[in-house]
């Protein structure tokens, strides 16, 4: 699942806990393990908090694809300053 939707949190829920399951989970890319019986208002807690991380890891994504594009675009701007430059020089 991880490999195709690495940016989908998981949440592991289990009638089994151990720690030995646990740290299999979470070594197996579990965001979060729960374990049963499940109160519904921890459940929604921890749902909200994946939810709250999942959102701020793409808004991170995107701050960091809009950074990466504004410095392109101000090397690509060098550039064509230089270039200018030069075939003015000629």
């Amino acid at each position: 699942m991880h490999r195709d939707t690495p940016q989908t949190m998981r949440i592991i829920i289990t009638g089994f806990p151990s720690l030995e399951n646990a740290v299999k989970a979470l070594n197996c890319g579990a965001d979060a393990y729960v374990m049963k019986p499940i109160e519904p208002e921890k459940l929604l807690k921890v749902v909200a908090q994946k939810m709250k991380e999942q959102e701020e890891a793409e808004k991170m994504g995107q701050d960091k694809v809009a950074e990466w594009v504004q410095a392109r675009l101000k090397r690509c701007e060098e550039k064509h300053e230089e270039e200018r430059a030069l075939m003015k020089g000629k």
